[in-house]
C-alpha cells in the first residue's frame, strides 16, 4: 500500500481557514440561502406531487408527474407564460433561463399538448408561446396545488409564522 506522508496534509500557516478562524463550519448546512433552496424544492415537489394526482390533469400528464418526467423546471413555464402567450426571449428572462434552456423546456411541453408557438399579432416576425387547452387545464390545476401547498405550510408552521415568511420573502425578493 503506498502511502503519503504526512506532511502533504498539514495546514500550512497562515492558510485560508486560519484566516478566517473557521472553527466550526455548520453553517454551511443551515445559512438562509441553503434553507431557502431546500424548501423551494420541497415546495415544488409537493406541487408536482399534488398535480399528478389532481383529476384535471390529463391521464398522460399525470403519468409523467408522477414518474418525475416533469420536474420544477417545467413549472417556469406554467409559473412564467402569460395568459395571452409571452415570447420566447420574456418567457426566459422571467424564468431566469437561458433563451436555449427555454426554447428545450418548450418544446417538451409542445410535445406534451401543453403550450403551442403561434404568430405574435403585435410583431409578423416573432412567435408566441401560448398555453393551449390542456396546458390550461394544467395551469388549473397548478394554482389549485399551489393553494393546497401553501395550506399545508401554514399548518406546519402555523398561520403566524406563515404570514412573517410570506411578507419577509415577499420584501426581500422586491
Amino acid at each position: 500500500m503506498n502511502s503519503i506522508p504526512n506532511a502533504a496534509f498539514q495546514v500550512p500557516e497562515n492558510s485560508p481557514s486560519e484566516r478566517l478562524e473557521i472553527q466550526d463550519d455548520r453553517w454551511r448546512q443551515s445559512h438562509l440561502g441553503r434553507l431557502l433552496g431546500h424548501a423551494m424544492r420541497r415546495f415544488d415537489e409537493r406541487v408536482l406531487h399534488l398535480m399528478a394526482v389532481n383529476e384535471g390533469v390529463p391521464l398522460a400528464l399525470a403519468n409523467l408527474a408522477s414518474r418525475d418526467q416533469i420536474s420544477a423546471a417545467h413549472v417556469h413555464i406554467t409559473r412564467h407564460l402569460g395568459l395571452n402567450g409571452s415570447r420566447l426571449t420574456d418567457l426566459a428572462r422571467a424564468a431566469g433561463m437561458s433563451k436555449q434552456a427555454m426554447g428545450d423546456l418548450v418544446d417538451q411541453c409542445t410535445a406534451w399538448g401543453l403550450v403551442q408557438r403561434g404568430p405574435d399579432p403585435l410583431d409578423a416576425r416573432a412567435r408566441l408561446v401560448v398555453f393551449t387547452p390542456v396546458g390550461l387545464a394544467w395551469l388549473q390545476a397548478f394554482k389549485d396545488a399551489v393553494a393546497q401547498a401553501e395550506a399545508e405550510f401554514r399548518d406546519a408552521v402555523g398561520k403566524d409564522v406563515a404570514t412573517v415568511v410570506a411578507l419577509g420573502l415577499e420584501a426581500y425578493a422586491h
